[in-house]
């Protein structure tokens, strides 16, 4: 799927950097040349020989390197490719990339270049919660750069969370959506998903049934039609897409910090199950049971994320997309809602327990537009999604 494109590589000094020897081989196998590059510190993880090996080419590592100057200049090496991407990117790598800096190889191949960008961040995850590291990802994000990952998991430092380099296989997934001709290539899209889980005490919490089935496979729909997808999830029970710049969040005011973080888009549709209420004041400690009598809690109002984004004025995105989970009058409360929020567009379906859409793999919407309201029959919320996305992208296109 991927012969005659050319592949950049680069590879930053991580203990992910093995990984990297994987994707090689993957990309080899889908017809993709690998030019690779690496960084002097990542010649500590692999060899540049098990590199050029597995790529079949040459390793660039020096910048005055003249041997190399001569047989390929830096600037034009940054390109011929394709695409390029960095993996693992790490939190300095990914710094420098947002400062525009270029004391080495990789660092000023990525300012020469005019090819797209995709980076596999991976690092510890107290860097990837550093808000030095996020700021930096929102500029990168921001200047086109493609994210695929990181994933949640255990670190060789020892500890849990966000930062584990994504799989070759996801990584190699995310290369092919970047390189497919889509309608939507160019386009940053934001896309909502999950439920919010709003906290009544450590362990207790407000929540809904949603499964984030539909914003997944919405997210993916919009990837597979070139789209660079931005997806702030809740907590929900299905994986996030692959190739998205995924940001999980629990609550709905995390969510939107997260949404207006994102901002500017081109295209923002908020698939997420938002809590209405929360606690007005969650404990910090367990409630605990006591006989005869029952806990009193008092709810306020959740910010209005849809309504918020819709009404935003300046920078408003171009097509706002919210959803209603209705269990009776959809068409009715569908058309009030997308008057109330003001937003484009209201994508409903009807949740009654008996219809089983709500956490299912169906689901049978209605999409509520100025034009009118459209009924599309009960399909798989897989379906459900490229039919949205085409949509999506007619809109965009225009």
């Amino acid at each position: 799927m991927l012969a005659g494109k050319r592949i950049l590589l680069i590879i930053a000094g991580g203990i992910a950097a093995y990984k990297t020897l994987e994707l090689i081989r993957l990309l080899k196998r889908q017809g993709a040349a690998v030019t690779p590059v690496m960084t002097r510190s990542a010649a500590e993880f692999v060899t540049p020989l098990s590199v050029s090996a597995l790529a079949g080419e040459k390793v660039y590592t020096d910048l005055f390197d003249l041997t190399e100057e001569a047989e390929m200049g830096h600037i034009q090496l940054s390109r011929v490719a394709d695409l390029v991407v960095v993996a693992p990117a790490t939190a300095d790598l990914m710094a420098k990339m947002a400062g525009g800096h270029a004391d080495d190889m990789a660092t000023t191949l990525l300012m020469a270049t005019d090819t797209p960008v995709m980076i596999a961040p991976a690092m510890n995850v107290r860097m990837w919660d550093h808000p030095a590291t996020q700021r930096n990802l929102k500029a990168l994000v921001a200047d086109g750069v493609r994210v695929v990952g990181p994933n949640v998991g255990d670190m060789a430092c020892g500890e849990h969370g966000p930062g584990r380099m994504s799989e070759p296989a996801d990584i190699l997934d995310a290369v092919r959506s970047a390189l497919s001709a889509g309608p939507l290539a160019g386009k940053h899209i934001l896309v909502t998903s999950g439920p919010t889980h709003e906290p009544i005490d450590p362990v207790r919490y407000i929540a809904n049934r949603s499964s984030g089935a539909q914003g997944t496979a919405l997210a993916t729909a919009l990837m597979d039609l070139g789209a660079q997808v931005t997806f702030v999830t809740g907590p929900a029970s299905v994986a996030p897409p692959v190739g998205a710049n995924v940001v999980a969040v629990e609550t709905a005011a995390e969510m939107l910090a997260a949404v207006e973080a994102a901002l500017p888009v081109d295209a923002a549709v908020f698939a997420a199950a938002v809590a209405d209420w929360r606690v007005a004041s969650a404990s910090g400690k367990k409630i605990k049971k006591q006989d005869g009598a029952l806990p009193v809690l008092e709810f306020a109002e959740n910010p209005d994320i849809l309504a918020r984004i819709s009404q935003m004025g300046a920078g408003r995105p171009r097509l706002v997309v919210g959803f209603a989970a209705e269990t009776h009058d959809v068409i009715e409360n569908a058309t009030a809602k997308r008057l109330r929020k003001g937003c484009d567009w209201i994508v409903a379906n009807d949740v009654r327990p008996e219809t089983g859409i709500m956490g299912g793999s169906e689901n049978k919407v209605t999409v509520v537009t100025e034009e009118g309201a459209m009924d599309w029959p009960r399909m798989t919320k897989a379906e459900v999604s490229v039919q949205l996305a085409a949509k999506i992208a007619d809109t965009l296109t225009r």
